[in-house]
């Protein structure tokens, strides 16, 4: 049989005062309210040797902190949001908060029924991947200065605490390596998306396309169709412009696709195709031959998340808004070693 929990009625009972002075002892108030040393020495004896834990319900209650955070993002499955989830849970251990995961699939709908879960629940902070149509929601949360960083996407003309990695950058470096290495026809494989982590991955690409004077070729799939569908599109394509040499993939997922494609086509790489995966996979370094990746700063990206949102917490209300840009990695593999 289960051992009954220890409440502060029972503190009370056996030390021989009231619940308040229990109470007061417990939450660090006792010398304020001129309890004697024998009268904390005591409960604070007995409370060692029963073990005696407070409820975390009725501690928030009382102080209207939760010790929790809540984590909402695009596909908690994904490679780059488990391993991101996994650094913040780690760092978030530390500091005495447990986390709250929830993905909402790209569905505004599902986004702001998660937000709301998060507020009616009082929980401290929000870590948010941002869907489309949820601009009002974040400003919501502005007004109410509720402690929350956005990561991966942010949204233009709202002042908000966010974590990005220098997307434009990092795609605008990857489109030039294929074009220092011979590369004369690059296509780009992204999704069809108005968010701007992905308009800022495509300007980066054609930036580089325009400079080397080349002619760009740009592939946008739908995010929700089944990936046997993306996969046939990457092909057709693939087919009608027969004069493609590389492929820039704007997500690892498309990449895993795109080399599907690749090999259904009984096509080679990096004879046939040069492939570029944005976001690295465990499967690219393992992959024959292995392919060259844009590596997102996950240690990073968690610790600046963490950072960021425990300051907010902490801080009382008084909010400094920070867009922090995080520089991701280029890792070169043998997929972009162009052959003749």
């Amino acid at each position: 049989m289960a051992k009954r929990k220890i409440t502060i009625k029972d503190i009370s009972e056996h030390c021989g005062v009231s619940k308040t002075t229990v109470s007061f002892i417990l939450n660090d108030r006792a010398k304020e309210n001129r309890i004697s040393e024998a009268v904390i020495t005591k409960v604070l004896k007995y409370i060692e040797e029963t073990g005696y834990k407070p409820s975390q319900l009725a501690t928030s209650f009382r102080t209207g902190v939760t010790k929790t955070i809540g984590l909402m993002v695009e596909n908690i499955s994904d490679t780059f949001f488990s391993l991101v989830a996994a650094g913040i849970e780690k760092l978030a251990y530390k500091a005495g908060y447990k986390i709250i995961y929830s993905s909402h699939f790209n569905n505004p709908a599902k986004a702001k029924d998660i937000l709301q879960m998060y507020i009616d629940q009082h929980i401290d902070g929000f870590i948010i991947t941002p869907t489309e149509k949820l601009e009002e929601d974040i400003k919501n949360l502005v007004d109410e200065k509720v402690p929350f960083v956005l990561f991966d996407r942010y949204y233009e003309g709202i002042n908000t605490n966010c974590v990005v990695i220098n997307n434009f950058d990092a795609t605008n470096e990857a489109t030039n390596h294929f074009i220092t290495n011979g590369y004369d026809n690059i296509a780009f494989v992204t999704i069809n998306s108005i968010q701007n982590q992905m308009k800022e991955r495509l300007n980066g690409y054609h930036k580089a396309i325009s400079d080397a004077g080349k002619n760009a070729c740009v592939l946008k799939i739908d995010f929700n169709k089944p990936s046997e569908d993306n996969i046939d599109k990457i092909k057709k394509f693939l087919i009608s412009n027969d004069h493609i040499d590389g492929i820039l993939f704007a997500t690892n997922y498309l990449a895993l696709r795109g080399l599907a494609a690749i090999s259904q086509l009984h096509k080679t790489i990096p004879s046939d195709y040069g492939v570029i995966a944005f976001d690295d996979h465990e499967i690219f370094e393992l992959n024959l031959p292995s392919i060259t990746a844009v590596k997102q700063p996950i240690q990073e990206m968690s610790k600046q998340i963490m950072n960021n949102l425990i300051n907010q917490i902490e801080s009382n209300n008084n909010l400094v808004y920070s867009h922090t840009v995080v520089p991701a990695t280029l890792i070169v593999r043998n997929s972009t070693v162009k052959t003749t």
